[in-house]
């Protein structure tokens, strides 16, 4: 049975969020658990994943969006049971709450709607915990009064890249110093943070081949999670296909970064 990752968070510890970018089939979920599994116990590293029942911002109305709410909470609660693991899951409608914290552990409000309130508040309502990612077009400073909009410690803050131009991201490591001031949590999104949206035409690209770099950079500054979509075969993915890490490397990944982190001590 893998750590558990509240205790890491709560003590102010090192911990991994990571899974596919949406639910795709059983099989996959299944495959990608086991294996962070396995590297979890390995490695001492307390792990929730990741994946999303739905994926609401989607640039073209032909993009997978996943299997739906009903559906794709079904697997990731067969992955709970399976494996142990907490789950984190995105919600995009206060409507979708109630049967989402049924199962997830960790609500997850995407970018595009961390200021939206009643989604924040009532994710908070809940009792669990809360992710918010940090909007590509919002500054640092903005998410203390986003993250007090849930009235909870038990909230995450999650830098995932500025908009830099058109179709381009760019890290400011000094968000994730800047967000610490907060005494949350503050989680490092490595695969996001390289995405090139809309650089496929009508889907987002990334620059994968950065993952590891950037990660080891974000450990250095100091982080307390780190979050990484990964899948066993990037470029067949439904989803993020261009920017996710293959599932092979993520020992690599957990490597490099606790190295960084044993530096730190």
């Amino acid at each position: 049975m893998p750590p558990n990752p509240f205790h890491q968070v709560e003590q102010g510890q090192f911990f991994l969020i990571a899974g596919p970018c949406v639910v795709e089939s059983e099989d996959l979920c299944l495959k990608v658990a086991e294996e962070l599994s396995l590297l979890s116990e390995k490695y001492m590293l307390p792990y929730i994943f990741k994946s999303s029942y739905k994926k609401a911002n989607r640039l073209s109305a032909e993009s997978f969006t996943g299997p739906g709410i009903d559906e794709g909470l079904g697997i990731l609660a067969k992955v709970k049971k399976s494996f142990g693991v907490p789950i984190l899951t995105d919600i995009h409608e206060t409507g979708e709450i109630p049967a989402a914290a049924q199962v997830a552990d960790v609500l997850q409000i995407p970018a595009f709607l961390c200021r939206q309130t009643d989604l924040v508040v009532a994710a908070a309502a809940t009792g669990k915990w809360v992710n918010i990612k940090k909007g590509q077009f919002l500054a640092p400073e903005d998410m203390a009064t986003i993250a007090a909009k849930t009235g909870s410690k038990k909230t995450m803050l999650t830098e995932r890249g500025t908009t830099f131009g058109y179709r381009n991201l760019v890290v400011d490591f000094r968000s994730l110093l800047i967000m610490k001031r907060t005494g949350l949590p503050i989680v490092f999104d490595a695969t996001h943070s390289l995405q090139i949206p809309g650089g496929g035409g009508s889907v987002s690209t990334g620059q994968p081949e950065f993952v590891i770099p950037m990660a080891r950079a974000a450990m250095a500054v100091g982080i307390d999670g780190l979050f990484v979509e990964t899948h066993p075969n990037p470029k067949a993915a439904l989803s993020d296909a261009g920017a996710m890490l293959e599932l092979g490397r993520m020992e690599e990944l957990i490597v490099s970064v606790l190295k960084v982190k044993e530096t730190l001590a």
